[in-house]
């Protein structure tokens, strides 16, 4: 078995060719900082080498999946081009070594899913949502620009108008609609989400583990064409927010639980 005992922030349940992750920082809605930020971008690669793991499933502690950046995480990123590249760095991380992953994903999503969260959220093979789980990419709300996962996957899951819809407006957007629009691929009552994804693995890591990854490396090449051109480029443009200053006043609104007032708009 793989030695995981560097993740603070991630549990491991390893049986049956299943490996069950659950992000555990429930005293904070799972939000990112920087150590979960760094873990989220490297676990997928020590788990393609776990022999002892054919399928993910991935889940959050508590009552949320993950409820975005942590404050101090965004604070320290304003104006810094140290913390902004290695963010940048850690974000494109996330998002390509889970596509290059040729083990299923599958998300459980139980609560609020919010930015590099939503992204492993959606990023997934299969994402099965509680009726309770709430979507929004929120990163123009914040100031920046909806870089991340959201150029590469949003229009590809409902189609470019809604995409635009929600990410420029940052509605939220709940378990049911997201499956109508196919943002996710199912939305099950909250109280049988984990027995519906854990069936899904164990279908999974039974069947024939060459067609499943051939599959998924067959089929994630619509998103990999994206990655060099959408993706790469969003990722750029919302670092970028980093040195302007609607961020600050982004960030502040939210602390403070009110309308921001953008210097941008103003």
């Amino acid at each position: 078995m793989h030695d995981y005992s560097s993740y603070e922030n991630i549990l491991f349940d390893i049986k049956d060719g299943i490996a069950l992750l659950t992000i555990n920082r429930p005293e904070s809605y799972n939000a990112t900082d920087f150590k979960l930020h760094n873990e989220l971008s490297r676990i997928w690669l020590d788990l393609g080498k776990d022999d002892d793991v054919r399928v993910i499933v991935i889940t959050g502690a508590g009552t949320a999946f993950s409820a975005g950046g942590d404050f101090d995480l965004i604070q320290k990123s304003i104006g810094d081009a140290k913390v902004i590249s290695q963010n940048l760095t850690e974000a494109r991380d996330i998002v390509h070594n889970m596509i290059n992953l040729d083990k299923p994903v599958i998300s459980a999503i139980n609560g609020v899913a919010v930015g590099a969260g939503l992204a492993v959220a959606l990023l997934a093979d299969i994402s099965i949502a509680s009726e309770k789980a709430r979507f929004t990419d929120g990163h123009v709300r914040l100031g920046v620009a909806a870089g991340d996962h959201a150029a590469l996957i949003w229009p590809m899951l409902i189609g470019m108008a809604k995409a635009k819809y929600y990410l420029l407006t940052c509605e939220f957007m709940d378990g049911k609609e997201a499956e109508r629009l196919g943002l996710v691929s199912l939305v099950v009552p909250h109280e049988e989400l984990m027995d519906k994804a854990m069936d899904v693995a164990r279908r999974l890591a039974s069947g024939s583990q060459q067609a499943l990854h051939f599959t998924k490396r067959s089929l994630n090449q619509w998103l990999r064409q994206a990655e060099h051109t959408a993706f790469d480029y969003s990722l750029a443009l919302e670092m970028f927010g980093f040195f302007g200053e609607d961020v600050q006043e982004g960030l502040d609104s939210v602390r403070e639980r009110r309308d921001p007032k953008f210097p941008s708009a103003q």
